[in-house]
C-alpha cells in the first residue's frame, strides 16, 4: 500500500511539473519552401520502369 502512495506522489509531482511549463503558442507558422532536385536534361538518359514484369523501356 505504501508503494502505491509513493507512485501516486511521483505521478502527481510529474503532472505538476508538466503543467508548470506553458505550451508554446505560435502566432504564425512558417514552413520553409521545399527544395527540388534538378531534372535530367535528356529523357533518353533515364530508364523508366513501366511494369515490374516487363522490365524497363529506355
Amino acid at each position: 500500500m505504501a508503494e502505491d502512495d509513493v507512485l501516486s506522489q511521483m505521478l502527481n509531482a510529474w503532472c505538476d511539473d508538466i503543467d508548470s511549463v506553458p505550451f508554446p503558442q505560435f502566432s504564425e507558422l512558417l514552413i520553409p519552401r521545399q527544395q527540388t532536385r534538378p531534372r535530367a536534361k535528356s529523357p533518353a538518359s533515364v530508364a523508366r520502369v513501366t511494369n515490374a514484369t516487363r522490365g524497363t523501356d529506355a
